[in-house]
């Protein structure tokens, strides 16, 4: 569901030193392990788009893990006031026919699951939603590939529908 807000698909590259992100121009991170989308809008719509995505196929979040709070509650305790994020949710789900696939061609395919697709706004820019989750490292046999291949093209069809 589109709440209006503009799209913009740029990957991120892991965090330098100075601790400021970068954003390249095209593809996902340069190693390729996460790709990150950013929208123009609410936490709460984009948060709700993410969900109905999911939702939509017929799959159902098992856990939501509320990051941004817990970041900051432990920072307290830590004595670390950083704020990382001003909000951020990671959402866990599972698909029975997707990763049964996966899970069948190796049985160590189990460290992919669950799927997790993250959502959050950092400080400075609130009116910026970033949606996030890891690709599945592409190994194995060939059925293996196939089934990993399969995760990614959900996750990414996931993303692409809370996008619209």
């Amino acid at each position: 569901m589109n709440k209006g807000g503009d799209v913009h698909l740029q990957p991120i590259q892991p965090l330098s030193k100075s601790d400021q992100p970068s954003f390249p121009a095209s593809g996902s991170t340069a190693d390729g392990h996460m790709a990150v989308f950013t929208k123009t809008g609410k936490f709460e719509d984009v948060r709700d788009d993410v969900e109905m995505a999911i939702t939509g196929r017929g799959l159902v979040v098992n856990n939501v893990s509320h990051v941004g709070e817990m970041l900051e509650r432990t920072g307290k305790d830590l004595g670390d006031d950083r704020q990382i994020y001003l909000k951020a949710e990671a959402l866990e789900f599972c698909s029975a026919v997707v990763s049964r696939k996966m899970m069948e061609t190796d049985p160590d395919n189990i460290v992919f699951c669950p799927y997790i697709i993250s959502v959050y706004v950092l400080p400075g820019k609130p009116n910026e939603v970033r949606i996030a989750y890891r690709k599945p490292q592409i190994v194995g046999s060939q059925a293996s590939q196939a089934a990993l291949k399969a995760v990614d093209e959900l996750l990414s069809g996931i993303v692409k529908d809370a996008l619209q």
